[in-house]
């Protein structure tokens, strides 16, 4: 880096991908670039609340979103190193089905909420579902990554059942009484 963290390149509205290629700030790409730096931020602010082995997933959950964005940011070559890949998906299921071993079955929708926790790692299942949808968006008009689709609908899973198990196995859960107020 050049010691300045300022381009001027994009005051104009415009950027650059990681190939060189140019691309309005407010297209799908970049925005599915951004929202993933979101969720990014939003695992940091749950991670304050986080400690032992949640925290350590947290964090390797974080470094996986920054491959994630060098993956949609584009690189000049497509056999670049930073791709998500088939076994980080995969290592997203296996500890889904591993803490979701100790939850008791849903009988209800839950509110989000619970434990502090809970209540942050919800928030970061709504961001990651976001994140889906505009990357889901971003596949339907260019090429994208199989892997980066797949890896944010299991994030968003993983930080479900994770909000449940921080609810004390569920036993904190909020649970959605429909029409409770009418």
């Amino acid at each position: 880096m050049n010691g300045k963290i300022y381009t001027r390149r994009g005051d104009t509205g415009e950027t650059r991908l990681g190939d060189g290629t140019p691309a309005p700030k407010h297209g799908t790409r970049m925005r599915a670039y951004g929202m993933v730096d979101e969720i990014n931020a939003a695992i940091g602010l749950a991670r304050l609340q986080a400690d032992g082995a949640v925290d350590a997933r947290l964090s390797a959950i974080q470094h996986d979103l920054f491959d994630l964005g060098a993956d949609l940011h584009k690189d000049k070559a497509d056999d670049r190193p930073l791709r998500i890949t088939a076994d980080q998906v995969a290592r997203l299921e296996t500890e889904i089905d591993a803490a979701s071993a100790d939850l008791p079955a849903l009988q209800s929708f839950i509110l989000p909420g619970g434990t502090p926790l809970a209540a942050h790692l919800h928030a970061c299942c709504t961001v990651a579902r976001r994140a889906e949808c505009l990357t889901a968006r971003l596949a339907s008009e260019e090429s994208v990554n199989p892997q980066a689709l797949a890896y944010l609908n299991r994030l968003s899973d993983w930080l479900f059942v994770a909000a449940r198990a921080a609810n004390g196995s569920g036993a904190q859960d909020m649970l959605w009484r429909p029409a409770a107020d009418r």
